[in-house]
């Protein structure tokens, strides 16, 4: 690539610096992205950019396949109910070793002295409640949040700090530890911050009318536009609780949320710095 080409590169990249500069932005990271390495050394790498051009990036992650990896180790055993683990006391204490543990505070120390790891449980930031259906269905510590602390993460934010969050939560209603969704704490934590923008890193390329085919991805869609989309079945399975997470966190004030692919090495800058844009994108 020739010097100009990069020179141009970096001034389309101006003014969306000037648009994000001084707001936060939440990454949800997870999928693929936490496990190959260079997908991880690429998104860390653009939430340092992201940070020292001065937007303020707040870092959740889950961990679900290092909570199964240390189960298995461990001979603990774990099962599904409705696509959610089901969590006991047992499992529990192995999800916080290895959210607010481990991985935690890996992710944190990556960030070149910038990043300070928290966990939902740290200043009381998420409250939850049992996890319920219509059905009555026991998930046991698997939890929903109702309410967000966010005043630790602020003053980490004006202390110039990148805060990474695990998704646990302290019980609302008794002493217990809560294993949240990632999604879900993300998208709690965008609306309590009113943040500008929330982006979730998955698997898949975003949104498609037909999931086999990624030439029908939808790039943009309204929040008013998803009950037809869930009625169609365009919207199923795994991403109805996904989606949901997006529409949620627009309604209580953050201005756009992106359900995009993590499998693409800086996806984060070809989101918000570019032209292009990728993923699907909910206002």
């Amino acid at each position: 690539m020739r010097p100009e080409e990069r020179a141009a590169i970096l001034i389309e990249g101006l003014p969306y610096i000037k648009e994000y500069a001084g707001k936060t932005v939440v990454v949800k990271y997870g999928g693929n992205a936490m496990i190959d390495e260079k997908l991880k050394q690429a998104v860390i790498e653009d939430v340092l950019l992201l940070h020292l051009v001065g937007i303020h990036v707040i870092l959740v992650h889950g961990g679900g396949p290092d909570i199964s990896r240390m189960l298995k180790e461990t001979g603990r055993p774990t099962h599904f109910v409705k696509g959610l683990r089901y969590t006991d006391e047992n499992v529990m204490e192995i999800v916080q070793m290895t959210l607010c543990g481990k991985i935690n505070k890996d992710l944190a120390a990556m960030l070149d002295g910038k990043g300070i790891g928290l966990s939902g449980l740290d200043g009381n930031l998420f409250m939850a409640v049992p996890h319920t259906d219509q059905e009555g269905t026991d998930y046991g510590q698997v939890g929903d949040i109702v309410h967000v602390n966010p005043e630790v993460v602020f003053r980490l934010i004006e202390d110039g700090y990148i805060p990474v969050i695990s998704s646990v939560a302290r019980g609302a209603e008794d002493d217990r530890s809560y294993n949240i969704n990632a999604d879900l704490a993300a998208s709690k934590i965008a609306a309590a911050l009113k943040a500008k923008k929330m982006i979730l890193l998955t698997d898949v390329k975003g949104l498609m009318r037909d999931p086999a085919d990624e030439s029908t991805l939808i790039e943009s869609l309204k929040v008013s536009q998803v009950p037809a989309l869930i009625n169609e079945g365009v919207i199923s399975g795994g991403m109805i609780p996904k989606v949901e997470c997006c529409v949620e966190a627009v309604r209580q004030g953050v201005q756009s949320v992106s359900i995009q692919d993590g499998r693409i090495p800086h996806s984060i800058l070809m989101e918000l710095l570019s032209d292009a844009g990728i993923g699907t994108m909910f206002s």
